[in-house]
């Protein structure tokens, strides 16, 4: 590592650098954007190219019982926190992940959730209308966070009566995919969390089993039942996982987009007068301040990427949020602009593991933003130089939005 880059390493994972993570991520690019962390097994990469490589580069993977074992001893899966990863898909190699993923992805596909668009238009419409009642309130609790929990929960069949559930803002609950370990009373609140999810959806995945619908949730009760497709821990594991990715996303994308746009007002100006350009501005907004920041994959053999030798074992984090600034691919990486031609943005990773509902969260973007900016012209946020941030940094997105319209 050069000694460049020794000061940097000061800097990541930093109330600052959660705060704003770009002006780290240059220095990194400029000094040294490919390095080992010292004393570890880490390595971190930030350049667009290298991050693709490793994402899409069969040779990595995820192993996560080995990851896991070294964080956390031979008995983690007595945690059930982290007994809950290890049963989902996102943190399984092939032949698992191949088997979970197959599950599901029919649901997820373009044209599937292209027949979702009128209904989760309707619910961003209810939304404003609810809204409209007032003149001022908190944007994430009135519109970001039900918009995609609603359509997940519809999707899933989670009754309409539970959907209170799920709404509450929880800073901490992307702790447990950061790389920097959590104190124990964060991973008691996980675990608190894990168990209580795991209860509600056996509960109803019970239900199902008596009442088959037509919904996600059924078709997944009655895989449980076909050899070798799925156990009943992977069933309530991939539930929880299904859940919270397919909103987490949305929300961010939606919280993180309107500072964004805000900050830049010729911008915001330029998608109110042009409406026409929203899809174009979700793929800018996702490129310029990314709803996951980072993901790692551990080389399962020893690989060779931009002139490094990673061993058999050894974790590369790609910085996602850096690759999507990088000058190399993007010019005035640092600009908002949402008329930016060929956008190719990695906030939904890459390789096998690329993210099941880019296109829903796409989608959801789209119908929120055309919601927001055509029904509530005098739309402003307040604390705009200083929003409140989750304290995780694979996750970025903040805890309020307080706003008048």
């Amino acid at each position: 590592m050069s000694e460049s880059t020794a000061p940097v390493m000061g800097n990541l994972f930093t109330p600052e650098f959660v705060a704003d993570p770009y002006p780290t991520y240059r220095q990194i690019r400029e000094s040294n954007p490919f390095f080992r962390i010292p004393g570890t097994q880490d390595w971190i990469t930030v350049r667009y190219n290298d991050c693709v490589e490793v994402l899409r580069d069969k040779r990595f993977g995820i192993d996560n019982d080995r990851r896991m074992r070294e964080g956390h001893g031979d008995d983690y899966m007595s945690v059930p926190a982290y007994a809950s990863l290890a049963h989902m898909m996102l943190f399984s190699d092939p032949p698992d992940h191949t088997r979970l993923r197959k599950l599901v992805v029919r649901a997820f596909d373009a044209r599937s959730v292209e027949k979702l668009r009128a209904m989760i238009r309707g619910v961003a419409k209810q939304l404003v209308d609810d809204m409209l009642r007032a003149d001022r309130g908190d944007l994430l609790t009135a519109f970001a966070r039900p918009l995609p929990i609603t359509v997940i929960c519809k999707m899933l069949g989670i009754p309409d009566e539970d959907h209170h559930r799920f709404t509450a803002v929880e800073d901490r609950a992307g702790r447990i995919l950061d790389p920097t370990p959590m104190s124990q009373e964060e991973l008691d609140e996980a675990n608190a969390n894990t168990l209580a999810s795991a209860a509600y959806f056996e509960a109803l995945c019970a239900e199902r089993r008596r009442a088959p619908k037509d919904d996600l949730l059924t078709a997944l009760v009655q895989s449980e039942t076909e050899h070798g497709k799925l156990n009943s821990d992977e069933l309530t594991a991939n539930i929880a996982l299904l859940f919270g990715a397919g909103h987490e996303t949305t929300v961010n994308l939606i919280g993180n987009g309107l500072i964004a746009l805000h900050r830049n007002p010729e911008q915001l100006a330029l998608l109110r007068a042009r409406p026409e350009l929203i899809p174009n501005a979700v793929e800018e907004l996702l490129r310029y301040d990314s709803s996951v920041q980072l993901t790692g994959r551990v080389a399962l053999e020893d690989v060779d990427v931009a002139g490094h030798h990673i061993a058999a074992g050894e974790q590369v984090l790609t910085l996602v949020g850096a690759a999507n600034r990088d000058p190399e691919v993007y010019e005035r990486p640092d600009e908002l602009d949402v008329e930016r031609a060929n956008i190719r943005p990695l906030s939904f990773g890459g390789g096998i593991h690329h993210c099941l509902g880019a296109q829903l969260a796409r989608i959801e973007g789209t119908e929120a933003f055309a919601e927001l900016l055509g029904r509530l012209p005098n739309l402003t946020l307040e604390n705009l130089d200083a929003p409140r941030w989750r304290p995780t940094i694979t996750l970025r997105g903040v805890s309020a939005l307080p706003a008048r319209w």
